[in-house]
């Protein structure tokens, strides 16, 4: 197997093979995501609407995939936090004194696989993927995980990555596989 492409995303900064494609100053998470999205000029209106994980998933998939062929590229992905951002935001709307109930749009985003649907929907795939919940970054797994995918024929890509997101902590290392 082969790298084809890398992004990462921290510390306010995307980053796509090793060269910056977009940096802001030290921000909420929200507000680098909207940032980014209006400077990379990217056009998906329910980008507004994520949750924030899947904003992250989102951001370095499009950075990987806007210049790639996606017919038959599978999704691997996990973190450690699983959606657990999101479930706070949803507990605290079930919690809340103002709302009598509680809020299905955020409700929508306490699975982490969202996030992995949400950029299938994108770039309409229908292929593989998982979201695995796992201590810490593991590679050689996801890399596996992909393997098999890729040894199956079920895919001729797939795009892996850790993407990490709790309260204002985030990491997204992501990266597109081949033969």
């Amino acid at each position: 197997m082969k790298k084809i492409a890398v992004c990462t995303i921290q510390n306010s900064k995307i980053t796509l093979n090793e060269k910056v494609v977009f940096s802001s100053q030290d921000i909420t998470f929200q507000e680098f995501a909207k940032e980014a999205y209006k400077s990379l000029d990217l056009n998906y209106p329910k980008f507004h609407k994520m949750d924030s994980l899947s904003k992250l998933a989102f951001l370095s998939a499009e950075m990987i995939l806007k210049n790639q062929d996606k017919t038959r590229t599978a999704l691997v992905f996990a973190n450690r936090s699983s959606s657990l951002d999101t479930d706070f935001k949803y507990q605290d709307s079930i919690n809340s004194k103002e709302n009598y109930f509680p809020s299905p749009a955020v409700f929508v985003y306490t699975l982490p696989n969202i996030c992995v649907g949400e950029i299938s929907i994108r770039h309409q795939m229908q292929t593989e993927n998982a979201f695995f919940v796992l201590d810490e970054f593991d590679e050689s797994f996801l890399n596996n995980y992909a393997q098999q995918i890729l040894d199956t024929r079920k895919a001729e890509k797939v795009l892996c990555g850790w993407v990490e997101l709790y309260q204002e902590s985030y990491k997204a290392f992501v990266y597109l596989l081949t033969l």
